[in-house]
């Protein structure tokens, strides 16, 4: 038996107990009212309702208090074997600095939440939003700077949870400055579309088409983070001649993994759909929200606005896109696109290995940038991320020999 099994074993057994244990002080005290004087002395006196047999009490007044200080010892005792095997795992933790590392941010993510007194969601700037008809397809709300005549436009395509405004609100001033800046909501995220139809990439990858060319936007720069990269790869192959040259961040080239793999996440995907249909997402969005501001607290005053934004992401229908995203694999036909690119990796990604990032810029010949970020760069250190998304996208644009405005 493992540790972890051992620790749960005891820690059952101990509830068991400590549920006997209560229902025996319950028994001591209506002894001590005088309950059991009143009982017929051959009649058991049970607790069968709280789940345990009837408890013959005929032989006096001394079996209950006997009984709760015997169930209390073994109380104890459980305790202490639950502590001595708690003590053995932190051991194995504390051998390992990465595990201990990530135990410790587990533990400050589940601090519980101080609530204060209620503030407006105000949001830092952002580039004017509206709502497009998609002929055929269905409405997509999006980010439209307007951009400088003659600029080439930039596509942001946002990664899985979050929305456009979450993945990119810190890069939007820069990019705007010498782009035409376009970033929609993707289906099933943020205020993208809500389809009763199955979420796939491809669907993504279509929208995105169609949004360009209501926009009249000609040939854009695509810069895809994480699940966007997906997206911007299969909007270059479906769609040929809208894409100029492509941006990747913290993504890959496929997301299926062995079969092994696939075979171990499906429990996770469950419990991560049970989760968003059980309503937990608004507790986490919040200690998300709480997160960042604490390794970047210049985000403090955004804070409602950051928590509203990421609760607005977790609805049930992110389960569908969680397995669209886990059936991608562009690896038969990602190298044949044959567009400029550039790539950012974030070397310390624990989403997405930098080593699976690296082969999409294999397959892609991008050039690299690379940075030692998580995978949550875009929020916690948004000043930088603004940067490094600027000059990839400047990477692209000139090697595309797309003129840039100034």
């Amino acid at each position: 038996m493992t540790i972890s099994e051992r620790i749960d074993t005891a820690r059952r057994e101990r509830r068991v107990l400590t549920r006997v244990s209560r229902a025996a002080r319950r028994l001591d005290q209506a002894e001590r009212e005088g309950a059991l004087a009143q009982a017929p002395a051959s009649q058991p006196l049970g607790v069968a309702s709280q789940g345990f047999p009837a408890i013959d009490v005929s032989d006096g007044q001394a079996w209950p208090q006997k009984w709760v200080r015997n169930m209390n010892r073994r109380t104890r005792t459980l305790t202490v074997t639950v502590a001595g095997a708690a003590a053995v795992g932190l051991a194995a933790v504390a051998a390992r600095p990465e595990v201990r590392q990530e135990a410790r941010r587990a533990g400050q993510f589940a601090r519980p939440l101080r609530r204060g007194a209620p503030l407006a969601p105000v949001p830092p700037w952002l580039p004017p939003g509206r709502v497009i008809n998609l002929p055929g397809r269905g409405e997509v709300f999006v980010r439209d700077s307007g951009g400088i005549p003659a600029a080439p436009a930039v596509l942001l395509l946002h990664g899985f949870t979050v929305s456009a405004d979450l993945n990119f609100f810190a890069a939007y001033a820069l990019l705007a400055e010498s782009y035409r800046v376009i970033a929609p909501d993707l289906r099933g995220h943020g205020r993208g579309m809500r389809s009763a139809e199955p979420f796939t990439l491809e669907d993504c990858a279509d929208d995105a088409a169609a949004l360009l060319g209501q926009l009249g936007a000609g040939q854009v720069i695509v810069v895809g983070y994480s699940m966007g990269g997906p997206v911007g790869l299969l909007l270059a192959r479906r769609h040929p001649g809208t894409v100029a040259a492509l941006v990747m961040q913290a993504t890959a080239l496929e997301a299926r993994g062995t079969a092994r793999q696939r075979l171990a996440r499906r429990p996770l995907l469950s419990a991560f759909e049970l989760s968003l249909r059980l309503g937990t997402g608004a507790g986490i969005a919040d200690r998300v929200a709480r997160q960042a501001i604490e390794e970047q607290p210049g985000l403090g005053r955004y804070r409602p606005w950051l928590a509203a934004e990421l609760r607005r992401g977790l609805t049930p229908g992110l389960a569908d896109a969680a397995r669209a995203v886990d059936r991608y694999d562009a690896r038969p036909w990602a190298g044949q696109l044959g567009l400029p690119a550039a790539i950012l990796i974030t070397t310390r990604d624990r989403i997405v290995r930098p080593s699976r990032q690296r082969e999409l810029a294999e397959a892609l010949h991008a050039q690299v940038i690379e940075t030692d970020a998580d995978h949550d760069l875009p929020l916690v250190n948004g000043e930088e991320y603004a940067r490094l998304t600027r000059l990839a996208v400047d990477t692209a644009a000139a090697a595309a020999k797309l003129k840039i405005a100034t």
